[in-house]
């Protein structure tokens, strides 16, 4: 979330709206097809207090993949609820590593940040710095000869 408050009445694709007749026209699904994928853990609809179920756009966009597995890819409901498993798997994986990356970010500006202020404490006038030049010069030292 932004921080901002958000409105109660504001519909996202979460919200749980449709009864299991709507969600049933939606998904081109019969209601006890629905009923079924929710004792399999398929798709789990929200519950109003009378325990009567609620489906949202996701819900219906779920059950509609569901249907698509099932009819065009001829997977099963245990692999398509493996499946899903493992897409959540995945989705709450990149959220942590996003997560994690940003903290990683963080943590190197806050590095460079105490680092260039150390080297900004340095006291330039104790030692001066200065360029030394490379000669190929080469000097040789004798010792003085003592005077006989």
């Amino acid at each position: 979330m932004d921080g901002r408050r958000r409105n109660p009445y504001e519909l996202t694709e979460e919200t749980p709206v449709y009864v299991i007749s709507v969600a049933a026209q939606l998904s081109g699904l019969h209601p006890q097809t629905l009923r079924q994928y929710d004792r399999l853990g398929l798709v789990s609809p929200d519950r109003t207090p009378g325990r009567g179920r609620r489906y949202s756009a996701r819900d219906i966009e779920l059950l509609r993949t569901v249907q698509q597995l099932s009819q065009d890819e001829g997977i099963n409901l245990a692999g398509i609820k493996r499946i899903i498993e493992l897409e959540n798997q995945v989705a709450a994986l990149q959220s942590r590593v996003a997560e994690l990356q940003a903290a990683v970010e963080g943590a190197a500006a806050a590095m460079q940040q105490r680092e260039a202020a150390v080297h900004a404490s340095y006291r330039r006038d104790l030692v001066p710095y200065q360029e030394v030049q490379q000669t190929s010069a080469l000097v040789v030292w004798r010792p003085k000869r003592a005077k006989d």
